[in-house]
């Protein structure tokens, strides 16, 4: 596998950055020399963070934000302009896992709020952001979706369709920026251990599943200048694993 890329002078913006897979490509990110616009609801979180990217010898800035407050939003893109001219990285990662019911229990409060922080925001985002990573050279963006976009699975509806929708976002967005210098993909990340899964499965070991620090160095190859596809969904499982194969010197089954 390729090293750590290089990302030295390059500005990224993560949301959902305080903990779980958020957090670990903000520092991941910061490690391989870019500045990190941090954003999350929680101050003392991103306080946290920030302490763990100074201590690994990276800088960030914070930017306590709550993705249901559409104006907030709105503002990312002229907040982010006057200071650094451009934005070069976005990882699109926060999400709300809502109710977990049959489609008729779920209320119109809660279906709302789910869409709003999961689709709509990363709407906003692309509406805030695009003029700025179009001044990049290599602009890249990644959108985190789920295996529950599928909608295979019963009493997961809002958060299915939220993620269902953001995948069409981003490849609708990958393809209007095709002649441009900007490239848009997705993750569907496989079961991580996070506060989100550890709240869809209580039972679950969690110190059996992937650790948000493993998936981490695929976000940095994707957001890399020299990563020029866009448009595909990357599962984080197929990676590790190609990644082990590669580390092993064995070759995988699709290989052979």
């Amino acid at each position: 596998m390729s090293s750590t890329p290089d990302l030295n002078g390059r500005i990224a913006l993560v949301t959902g950055a305080s903990r779980g897979i958020g957090r670990a490509t903000a520092v991941a990110l910061a490690r391989a020399g870019a500045h990190v616009i941090a954003t999350a609801r929680s101050g003392p979180l991103l306080e946290e963070l920030d302490d763990e990217i100074r201590a690994a010898g990276g800088t960030a800035t914070l930017m306590q934000l709550d993705l249901r407050k559409g104006d907030r939003v709105d503002a990312i893109g002229p907040t982010i302009y006057p200071r650094w001219g451009k934005l070069d990285i976005l990882v699109a990662n926060a999400g709300i896992l809502g109710t977990l019911s049959p489609l008729p229990h779920v209320t119109a409060d809660a279906w709302d709020m789910v869409m709003k922080v999961n689709l709509e925001a990363n709407w906003r985002l692309i509406r805030s952001l695009e003029p700025l990573l179009r001044l990049s050279d290599a602009g890249r963006a990644v959108f985190l979706s789920s295996g529950a976009a599928t909608g295979k699975s019963a009493y997961w509806g809002p958060y299915a369709v939220s993620k269902a929708g953001v995948e069409a976002l981003a490849r609708t967005w990958s393809h209007e920026l095709a002649n441009t210098n900007v490239r848009v993909n997705i993750v569907n990340p496989g079961p991580v251990a996070t506060h989100m899964r550890a709240k869809a499965f209580p039972g679950e070991r969690q110190e059996t599943l992937t650790q948000p620090t493993d998936i981490a160095p695929l976000f940095l190859e994707m957001v890399a200048p020299s990563y020029t596809k866009s448009g595909e969904t990357v599962h984080a499982r197929d990676w590790l694993a190609r990644r082990q194969s590669h580390s092993t010197g064995g070759a995988l089954a699709d290989d052979v």
